[in-house]
């Protein structure tokens, strides 16, 4: 059986809207508003869970062994840990990323009354012309170096406080979207709103072509990931097995690369499900879908958030090969095509 035909332009269209929603792990309901919206599109009745997550059942010619697929729609960011005397925040961040990697990005600052301010993360002490270019250069990058600087006339806390601002409110990093004639997409935020497009867009394969999946599937998007447990609830109870569709990471030493769907067969919490991950291997082998598989030691999933939950099923990793990841990522279509190609040859593999 030849796999359905997949509307590429939905797919990236699909992914750059969602990568230009402010959705830092905590603040993600905007995210999750699009994608609900995007599955009732496709005919399907979500359901939130009480954490703030996004559930959906694609029914299945059977229903004895069911399998669900995750992705995250939160993605790293920060919040105010302190107003500065001099009307400058002080971040603490969300998610594992170092402050060098958005040192000089623009920012906004989302506050209680739904006012947003706009602003730069930079060093408290940037200006290579006042300080030195050695104190700019050698300063290390931590929560105490690093501030917002405010696109508003302020310069004591007090003035910032009359903005709204307040500890707490949370901060978002600008993506800077670009999709190129050559077929890349280069973006803050690919992980994981790349593999979210590409679930989306192999279920609209799916449903367009009039197929049902092997096994009744549970699509689960997640707004915790990226601290650790967005997966860990939100499943059926008689679930079988678990497919995390997350970022593969590209960089000197790993097998992955920007073209390929990436099997991941372990990271820093151990090798997933051999059979499972074996037979994702298998089917992308039945339907010539080009993939690599790797190993990334300083990496997590939702599926492992889900097995150290309790979960007790089967679960395998894949994704669109990101370089750069947690900092200003890049893909291609080739790997987000590949990605969503192997998501529907598990959707139907029997």
């Amino acid at each position: 059986m030849s796999l359905p035909h997949i509307d590429e332009q939905y797919l990236q269209d699909a992914l750059v809207q969602l990568l230009e929603i402010p959705s830092p792990t905590g603040f993600a309901d905007k995210a999750i508003d699009w994608v609900e919206n995007a599955v009732t599109a496709l005919g399907l009745s979500p359901e939130r869970t009480r954490k703030g997550a996004l559930t959906a059942m694609l029914p299945g010619k059977a229903s004895d062994a069911p399998r669900a697929l995750t992705g995250h729609v939160d993605t790293l960011g920060a919040m105010v840990k302190e107003i500065k005397d001099n009307g400058r925040l002080k971040l603490t961040r969300l998610g594992g990323f170092a402050w060098n990697t958005v040192e000089g990005e623009g920012c906004r600052v989302f506050t209680r009354s739904g006012r947003v301010i706009s602003g730069s993360f930079l060093l408290a002490q940037a200006s290579g012309h006042v300080y030195g270019q050695t104190v700019v250069n050698k300063t290390p990058r931590d929560d105490d170096a690093m501030e917002v600087r405010l696109d508003e006339r302020t310069a004591t806390a007090e003035e910032t406080r009359a903005l709204g601002i307040q500890v707490g409110d949370f901060v978002a990093f600008d993506p800077r979207v670009v999709v190129t004639e050559s077929g890349f997409i280069r973006s803050r935020h690919l992980d994981d709103k790349a593999g979210v497009a590409a679930m989306l867009a192999a279920v609209k394969a799916l449903l367009d072509a009039g197929l049902t999946p092997a096994q009744r599937t549970t699509l689960h998007f997640s707004n915790y990931e990226e601290v650790g447990h967005g997966a860990a609830a939100g499943f059926p109870p008689d679930l079988a097995e678990l497919v995390a569709v997350d970022m593969a990471a590209v960089g000197e030493g790993q097998n992955s690369d920007e073209f390929h769907v990436s099997i991941c067969v372990k990271d820093s919490g151990g090798p997933y499900h051999h059979g499972l991950s074996n037979r994702l291997r298998a089917l992308a082998d039945q339907h010539s879908i080009p993939y690599k598989v790797d190993i990334y030691p300083y990496y997590g999933s939702d599926g492992e958030a889900f097995w150290r939950a309790g979960g007790d099923v089967k679960v395998a990793l894949i994704g669109p090969g990101v370089d750069a990841s947690h900092n200003y990522e890049r893909t291609h279509m080739d790997a987000l095509v590949g990605t969503t190609r192997l998501i529907l040859a598990y959707l139907l593999g029997e």
